[in-house]
């Protein structure tokens, strides 16, 4: 799969990651464990990463979390994010504890106290993301925005007024977030912010739901971003186990051409042709290949009326045949045939056989 077009923002150290000036896009995350249980969040933490996370947010609402930072820091293998509101001074706090980059929203901070964080960031040279939220936003602003659209620009604007404020303290490590729960608000905002400014752009999609309502709402708002070259960083929000959301995020990234990982398989929704379980053994195939990181698309179709000519414009498929049997393809080559009983096992030996 060709790569979507990237348009080259500014170029923002996190850590040991990278943001922004053509780097891949990251995928973030945000521990949902009490940040004072240090135990609990650093074993989220690992899991998140061992699924494939590159940035963790943790929050930092109180005294209790602030102290747990310097051991979570020092325990983690992803740059760790402090996820502040209100209280600036836990901002500073966390930029001496050594967090790589703090996640503020002056509309909820007050932009006076804001900018002694951004002040105290720079000295530090550490990174802040601006977040602005839809709800955070003055009520007045509200009654102003009398469209969706609207609001999305009134977003944008108040987020480069804040970034430009933050740039004059000396601060230059900055990303920018426009978040909202409506999708065509966030795609106005996130548009606005690419038009007027270089800055890196954190994209997600606020209060998007459980995991499959999260999923379609996340996609419907960020697929058209994405495809226009806009965002950096992103997160897929879900009330669900934080790790579900890497996997969703890297199937958004891998469908709109941004960056592949791991294995891509599609199939097809079966019909009366089909004369065996599809969905148990594309379920069978994921288990076998859940942890191959090699970016490859694999086919597993029910029938021969379209699996041939899918399975072959796949890395590897496998087409089911009239007469029970599977015909499995590689690279656009038909192989062979294979029985039912031995198809997923071929198929994990031909993927294997591609890897190495």
């Amino acid at each position: 799969m060709s790569q979507a077009h990237r348009l080259r923002t500014c170029r923002v150290r996190v850590g040991h990651r990278i943001i922004g000036h053509g780097a891949p896009v990251l995928v973030q995350s945000m521990t949902t464990t009490p940040t004072a249980n240090v135990r609990a969040t650093l074993a989220q933490i690992r899991s998140l990463a061992l699924a494939g996370c590159e940035l963790i947010r943790v929050a930092v609402p109180d005294k209790p979390a602030l102290a747990a930072l310097p051991r979570i820091i020092q325990g983690s293998p992803l740059p760790v994010i402090a996820d502040i509101h209100f209280d600036h001074t836990l901002a500073l706090d966390a930029i001496t504890a050594g967090v790589a980059k703090v996640r503020i929203n002056p509309g909820n901070m007050g932009r006076d106290r804001s900018l002694v964080v951004a002040r105290a960031a720079a000295s530090a040279g550490k990174a802040v993301r601006i977040g602005v939220n839809a709800g955070s936003l003055p009520e007045r602003d509200h009654k102003k925005a009398k469209t969706p659209e609207a609001l999305g620009k009134l977003m944008a604007r108040t987020a480069l007024s804040y970034a430009r404020a933050f740039e004059k303290t000396g601060l230059q490590e900055i990303v920018l977030s426009v978040k909202a729960s409506n999708i065509r608000t966030t795609i106005a905002a996130y548009r606005g912010l690419s038009e007027k400014s270089l800055w890196p752009l954190h994209l997600g999609v606020t209060e998007a739901g459980d995991e499959l309502s999260g999923a379609i709402k996340t996609a419907a708002g960020l697929s058209p971003l994405l495809l226009d070259g806009i965002g950096d960083t992103l997160r897929v929000s879900l009330t669900a186990n934080p790790v579900r959301e890497i996997k969703v995020a890297d199937l958004l990234l891998s469908a709109a051409g941004v960056r592949r990982r791991g294995i891509e398989i599609i199939s097809c929704p079966t019909c009366g042709r089909t004369t065996f379980d599809l969905a148990r053994m594309v379920k069978q195939v994921k288990q076998v290949l859940a942890k191959e990181a090699k970016p490859l698309t694999v086919a597993i179709m029910g029938c021969v009326v379209n699996g041939p000519g899918e399975a072959r414009h796949a890395d590897v498929g496998l087409a089911g045949a009239p007469d029970g049997s599977f015909m499995l393809f590689a690279q656009g080559r038909l192989l062979r045939r294979v029985p039912i009983t031995g198809a997923v096992a071929a198929l994990k030996a031909e993927v294997e056989k591609m890897v190495k």
